[in-house]
């Protein structure tokens, strides 16, 4: 998991300037505290990415750390990516780059439907997927169903860029487990979006990525020309196998026309992934997608235009043909996880 390191320039003889030479330093769980007030030349973020691949980056302070029932917690003021959320230990979210993560994610559906009014989103609790989807002139309503309050009250409080949203008479907050509320709900939606944490083993979203869910709780709910679409985990090279190309897989068991599509993400250190999908074919043009956010989208997008979003649907050979033959498909019992809680250890530095 994500690691917060600590170096007060001290030389006690191990060469890591710890102090108490245990080396867990880990802010994010809570075990750090005691460092906080003392003397220190350097303060660091690490997440191990893989098993031997980590990610660090230098920090100004820590904000808040804390743990709900469902997930740790903390928001970190970073020196390279200014203010970033890290849940369970994986940075979700970052001051200087999220625009391109929540671009990517809500306008794209909400551009391929001829009239999206009703959104449900499933998860997204930081605010940041409905202060963009509230920027769409044709939407009416936006329901947000998280499952922990806590996190979304933290959100409130701390991520004064989505205070807007939040206070939006359109938007209708719901704390609850996302598959029992969208069971229940009679009504349909022209979008739906999964903006969830990534399926982490032992996490609270990962049944939100399989086929029966799919198939029995979000098409049902989907309105004629409806369009699903779920942020997809990492989309590399290399990392494109965690999860991107089986959740790729199994909503083409589902839905008719399914497109991935792919970015890069500077503070998630990877190109990162989004799957929409829908039984309405997406045929529109770079222009003709230009010309509806030009129509319906109130202010400029900072990353997505027409020609991105084409040029993101178009993936390199080596993940297309790794998509075109994956043959796995997402089910609470074959689940595939993103590396992830649980692991890394303290970067020291002196």
């Amino acid at each position: 998991m994500g690691d917060i390191s600590y170096s007060n320039g001290t030389n006690n003889g191990n060469g890591n300037g710890n102090g108490n030479g245990n080396g867990n330093g880990n802010g994010v769980n809570g075990k750090a505290h005691s460092v906080l007030n003392g003397y220190r030349k350097s303060c660091w973020y690490e997440e191990e990415i893989e098993e031997n691949l980590r990610w660090s980056f230098a920090l100004n302070s820590i904000l808040h750390t804390g743990a709900t029932p469902y997930q740790d917690i903390a928001l970190l003021d970073t020196k390279p990516f200014g203010k970033a959320l890290v849940i369970d230990g994986k940075l979700q979210s970052a001051e200087t780059d999220e625009f391109i993560y929540h671009e990517c994610l809500v306008h794209p559906p909400l551009l391929h439907h001829p009239n999206p009014k009703s959104i449900f989103i499933m998860g997204g609790g930081e605010g940041s997927t409905a202060r963009e989807l509230l920027r769409h002139r044709t939407v009416e309503k936006v329901v947000m169903c998280d499952i922990d309050e806590e996190v979304v009250e933290f959100c409130k409080s701390y991520l004064i860029v989505n205070s807007e949203a939040f206070c939006d008479p359109r938007l209708e907050l719901i704390i609850n487990d996302a598959r029992a509320e969208l069971e229940h709900r009679e009504e349909q939606y022209d979008v739906i979006i999964g903006d969830l944490a990534d399926p982490i083993e032992g996490g609270p979203c990962y049944k939100l990525y399989t086929k029966s869910f799919y198939e029995l709780i979000v098409k049902p709910r989907l309105s004629k020309e409806g369009i699903f679409v779920t942020q997809a985990g990492p989309a590399g090279i290399f990392s494109h196998t965690e999860v991107f190309s089986c959740i790729y897989n199994t909503l083409r068991q589902v839905f008719k026309y399914v497109v991935p599509y792919s970015a890069h993400v500077p503070s998630y250190a990877d190109i990162w992934g989004w799957i929409m999908a829908s039984d309405t074919p997406f045929e529109l043009s770079a222009d003709e997608l230009d010309l509806r956010i030009k129509q319906r989208i109130i202010g400029e997008n900072r990353y997505l235009d027409g020609k991105t979003l084409s040029s993101a649907s178009t993936l390199s050979k080596a993940v297309r043909q790794s998509m075109d033959n994956e043959t796995h498909v997402y089910t609470e019992g074959t689940a595939r996880f993103i590396y992830g809680h649980g692991h890394g250890s303290a970067y020291k530095q002196n």
